[in-house]
Order: structure tokens, then sequence, then C-alpha cells
């Protein structure tokens, strides 16, 4: 007998963005769950000598700019996050919880673009990447069920072996919330693509392609009617353990001429796919490398070339770039982990290939 699938996950917004905490207020993890729209972590286990403080939750509103603590600077948005310090001893760190959604997790840590950072497991098949911040901090970020956690050293110093034992120790706050946030599709927990908040451009892998203008832009399929789409624009529903869950068309009149899918696996994984007609999008062959660390090389898909950059062999996050025999461009970003380093990622990227090729025949033949 199938077991039923967890009911997807709903959580509280403000009504307005006029109705935003002036300072965030102060929330345990267990109460602040249901003003997040991902999973929320807290730590089993602390650095010596260390207490953690309760954190703060930034709760949701719409779009609107307001004087508010904590709030972006570069954007009308106001996403939900969760932020918590950790200290003791004349050191202290901070721990910072969203779902990043306005455009592809730059190498699966954007926090730390531009420096040069090296993996550690934390179990699971989950990585952590150590290296430095955008403020010259020594930090940390991993994704835990699509959640980016986003660790900077404050004060003082913190070892790697603590920072990894750290980040192997997070525990969700409320278990039953995992499923059911995974269960979820993204374009139904991401701020952008509910609301018409401004895009801010950034880097997405290794390379160059920061996301789109500042206008809001693209339409994002309902989810029920993903699957039904892709197959009408003839791109593969599944890859590996890899569903797709949501879409985004952007087009010209009647025509899709650029397409965003996003590839989901059980354990929330994340392959992203640009797909565009040749020079009818944003993707530039060959592709340029991006300022991030990493190694990059060309290889061969069925007779055509494949740019590849990884930051790991093993444990990715790869970045790919090809041309399909029929006249469009290909993307395929994948987030970090055991199982989606280089070989693995090459097997994803073709067997989409394939699927988009077969996919290609049959509407031909029909």
């Amino acid at each position: 007998m199938l077991s039923k699938p967890p009911p997807p996950w709903r959580w509280q917004t403000l009504d307005r963005a006029a109705d935003l905490d002036p300072v965030p207020p102060v929330i345990e993890e267990t109460r602040a769950q249901h003003w997040c729209n991902f999973v929320l972590w807290q730590p089993s286990r602390l650095p010596g000598g260390c207490e953690r403080s309760v954190g703060t939750l930034r709760r949701e509103a719409p779009p609107g700019r307001i004087e508010a603590e904590g709030r972006t600077p570069w954007s009308d948005a106001n996403p939900c996050g969760y932020r918590t310090e950790i200290s003791g001893g004349g050191r202290r760190l901070r721990l910072k919880q969203f779902l990043y959604d306005w455009a592809f997790p730059a190498a699966d840590h954007p926090c730390l673009w531009g420096s040069r950072t090296r993996p550690a497991q934390i179990g699971a098949g989950r990585v952590v990447w150590l290296g430095t911040d955008y403020l010259g901090h020594r930090a940390a970020s991993a994704r835990l069920a699509r959640t980016t956690v986003e660790l900077s050293v404050l004060e003082g110093d913190f070892t790697d072996e603590e920072i990894i034992a750290l980040f192997a120790a997070l525990r969700p706050a409320v278990p039953d919330a995992v499923p059911r946030v995974l269960a979820t599709p993204f374009a139904e927990l991401s701020y952008w693509a509910r609301h018409p908040a401004d895009m801010v451009s950034v880097p997405t892998g290794v390379f160059h392609f920061h996301r789109r203008g500042r206008a809001h832009e693209g339409d994002w399929v309902p989810s029920e009617k993903v699957v039904a789409f892709l197959t009408a624009q003839g791109v593969p529903v599944t890859a590996g353990q890899f569903t797709a869950q949501s879409a985004a068309a952007f087009g010209d009149g009647a025509a899709v001429r650029e397409l965003d899918v996003v590839y989901s696996s059980p354990s929330g994984g994340e392959l992203r796919l640009t797909a565009q007609r040749t020079g009818g999008g944003r993707l530039a062959f060959p592709p340029q490398r991006d300022k991030h660390p990493a190694t990059a090389e060309v290889t061969d898909l069925g007779g055509r070339p494949l740019h590849l950059g990884y930051l790991s062999a093993e444990f990715g996050a790869c970045d790919a770039w090809w041309q399909h025999p029929d006249g469009y461009d290909l993307r395929l970003l994948g987030s970090a982990g055991a199982g989606l380093g280089r070989d693995a990622f090459l097997g994803l990227a073709a067997e989409i290939d394939r699927g988009l090729q077969l996919a290609g025949r049959a509407q031909a033949l029909g």
C-alpha cells in the first residue's frame, strides 16, 4: 500500500509591509518555524565554552520599503529569515538561515563568493563549505533540505573542526516540517515567484551569467501544470533521482524563448536547467569564467563540446553549458553533496540531453 504524500508546507505571513516589526522579535526556533518558508535548523552541539542566544525572526511581508532593522537594503522585498548568535570566552559567531530564492545560489555558497573554499562532509550526503565571506570574516555555508545556513565569525577564532561539528549537529527545529517543505514546489515557496519584487543581479555559478535585470520577469507555471508544460516543450521531467517541480517561462508573444526548470531530489538537492533558443536569451557561448576560484574544462557530449566548471570533483557544485543539435542553448547548475560531483553531474547532463533529443524526435514524428 502506497503511503500518502505529506501535505504542502504553509506558513504565516504579514499582510502589509507596514506591519513589519521595527526590530525583529526574539523567538525560539520551534515557534519561528511557522513563519518560515524553509526548514529551520537549531544546533544540538556547541563549540566549547559557548552558549546560544534565542534567535530573532524577520517575518515575511509583501514588497515595500519601510524602516525596519534587518530588512534587505538592495530591494523592496521582505522575505523571512532567522538569525542566531553563539558566543563565549571572547568568541562570537552568528548563524543566518533563509531560502535563497531570487537566483540559483552561486557555487552553492553565495556568501563565500570570490574566496577559495573547501568542502567537508557533515553526514547524510551533505557538505559544508569553509571560506571567507564578503565582509572578510571567516565563514561557512551549507544548504540543508534547501535552507541556506550561513555562519560568520564575528569575534575571536573558531577552528575548522568546531565549525564542521556545529553544522553536523544541526537538527530541524520541527521535524515534521522537513518532508512538507521538501514536498512543496520551489515556485510555491519562493518569495520572488510569488511577489513582483525587484530582482538583483548576482552571480549564479562558475561561468558568468548574473541573474536577470532588476525588473520582475518571467511567468511561473502553476505547479499542477508543470509536467504537461514541460512535456509539451520537449523537456525531460526527471533526471536520475531528480524530478521537475517548477518552471518559469520567458517569452516573446506566444513563443517561449527561454525556460528555467527547477529539479529537486527527495533530500532537497537541486538542479536548475536553463534552456533558450540560440541567441534568444541570455546565455552566451562559449561561456566566460566568473571570478570564483574553480576548475573549468571542456569535455565531449555526443560529439559536441560541454563546458564544465566545478569547485570539487567529489562534491560539486557543478556548472555545465552546451548546445543542442536542434538549435538551442543549455545550462545546468547543481547543488553540492555526495553523489553530485563531477562524474555524476556529467551523467545527469547527458541524461537530460538524451531526453531532449528523444522528445524532439517524437515531436517531429508526431
